[in-house]
């Protein structure tokens, strides 16, 4: 996967290594050339010197091509709008911002687009939210063959509700994140945009798992 990442400070460059590491191809936006040293000699990643929300940067860092986009620059503003340009702009599903007043993260949740908070940031966060399958798993029992995950669901499971996504998926949802906030569900409760889903699931089962919540629900049958 391409993944553009907006700012080249110690957060972005430290998850522009470790998504290349990982065998993505990754492209950095900076209006500083000069913060581009924090990527050390070994990264052969994109160079983009140029504002993170204007698109015609973005598509020199290969936006169209991308199939993530994370705003980790030092301004809340910058990184928002980036975020939204990435997404309305450029079709980029998953998006992710680093906010740094906690008060503005629940009104960009309702936009869509997940934040993750300078208080309790970690790289493993971002990992999170950018790829579709995750990146480490949040536990795993000592066998390692159940682990709870974030996974990422297709918008075509907004407005489904989670004992259907448990049916169909082979999971047990164990929380959600809404609004920035942890939601332990009920079998009725239903699936809201933005929601972040996190799941029991066999560690076998991963691929099998992660393609039903890319796929969306099966289509019911008439009568």
């Amino acid at each position: 996967m391409h993944i553009v990442i907006m700012g080249c400070g110690r957060v972005g460059s430290a998850l522009a290594r470790t998504l290349e590491q990982q065998g993505h191809t990754v492209a950095v936006v900076d209006q500083d050339p000069t913060a581009f040293r924090r990527l050390g000699s070994g990264f052969g990643g994109r160079r983009v010197t140029g504002v993170g929300f204007d698109q015609d940067t973005l598509r020199e860092a290969g936006i169209e091509e991308a199939g993530a986009f994370a705003a980790v620059s030092s301004g809340d503003n910058s990184n928002i709008i980036a975020a939204r340009v990435a997404r309305e702009m450029f079709g980029i599903e998953n998006v992710a911002a680093r906010i740094y007043d906690p008060r503005r993260a629940e009104v960009y949740q309702r936009l869509g687009i997940p934040t993750v908070a300078t208080v309790r940031w970690t790289a493993d966060q971002m990992l999170r939210r950018l790829l579709p399958s995750g990146a480490e798993p949040l536990w795993r029992d000592p066998t390692g063959g159940v682990q709870l995950a974030e996974v990422h669901a297709s918008t075509a499971w907004v407005g489904q509700r989670i004992s259907r996504l448990q049916e169909e998926t082979g999971v047990r949802v164990a929380f959600l994140t809404r609004l920035g906030e942890a939601v332990l569900p009920s079998s009725q409760t239903v699936l809201q945009e933005g929601d972040l889903v996190h799941v029991m699931m066999r560690t076998d089962a991963i691929e099998k798992v992660e393609a039903s919540f890319a796929e969306g629900p099966e289509e019911e049958s008439g009568h």
